[in-house]
């Protein structure tokens, strides 16, 4: 099938590894050029070169700090400069750590705030105008299944992540006029590093061991195993595509039928 992605330019945050890598290699193979950011040049040099290896593909890759809004500024104008334009952002960030309410200090939620939200303001604000003079764009957030059911021990990501649904709802609202169709990706229990680092927290909470804690997450899904990083990947760029031009203000969970709801 054509998803219609041939030399658009995607950009994809926090790409180095885990989802945000499988997403933008997903992109390299659908013929798209490339812009990569991270926070560790040597990790995101390597992420960009394997992609390169394996696929065609003009890439972009930047060392930017998300939280900062003038190294946003500064990374999406280098990227324009390069490739003329942004077609598509995909915006991602780590997830905030495992804590219960009274555990969390008023720092971990400005640093939660500015990485899981603001992180998404400063790119839509850098994008959308360029968006806006092509008549076409894409932008995809990506969150967690928590947006939809809180997670125990998460509620930096229960509540921040809330935050992005009703900016991707108020973008895609205000831009659909424009071209510009605004979606949430909500990964399950996802194969990543931070998968990783959540059960070594849990373990050490609960006695239990990290495997069992793996096991234990596999079970609460009806498929009964953690998801990929390419199955979200793959899921993003079909929203990014030409198939999914109908689709806009929506959070599409890839959890594996975990979610409980309607």
């Amino acid at each position: 099938m054509d998803l219609g992605l041939k030399n658009r330019v995607a950009l994809v945050t926090a790409s180095s590894q885990g989802i945000g890598f499988a997403t933008a290699e997903a992109f390299a193979a659908e013929g798209c050029r490339l812009a990569m950011c991270g926070r560790n040049e040597r990790t995101l040099a390597t992420a960009a070169e394997k992609i390169s290896k394996r696929w065609p593909a003009e890439i972009l890759a930047e060392v930017c700090d998300v939280t900062d809004s003038a190294a946003v500024s500064r990374f999406v104008a280098t990227t324009v400069t390069k490739f003329g334009t942004v077609d598509i952002c995909v915006t991602n960030a780590g997830g905030p750590p495992a804590k219960e309410f009274l555990a969390v200090s008023m720092e971990d939620w400005h640093r939660a705030i500015d990485a899981n939200f603001l992180s998404t303001v400063y790119f839509a604000r850098e994008v959308i105008p360029h968006m806006q003079r092509n008549r076409w764009g894409r932008i995809i957030t990506i969150t967690s299944i928590t947006t939809k059911q809180p997670v125990a021990d998460l509620v930096l990501s229960n509540a921040v992540r809330a935050a992005v649904v009703g900016l991707v709802k108020s973008l895609a609202n205000e831009f659909g006029k424009d071209g510009i169709l605004v979606n949430n990706v909500g990964p399950g229990f996802t194969a990543t590093d931070r998968l990783k680092e959540l059960a070594k927290a849990r373990s050490a909470a609960s006695g239990k061991s990290e495997d069992e804690m793996f096991a234990a997450w596999a079970a609460d899904a009806p498929l009964k195993r953690l998801g990929d990083p390419r199955e979200v990947a793959e899921t993003i760029v079909w929203l990014a595509s030409e198939r999914a031009s109908y689709v806009t203000g929506q959070t599409i969970l890839v959890d594996g039928g975990l979610y409980k709801g309607l």
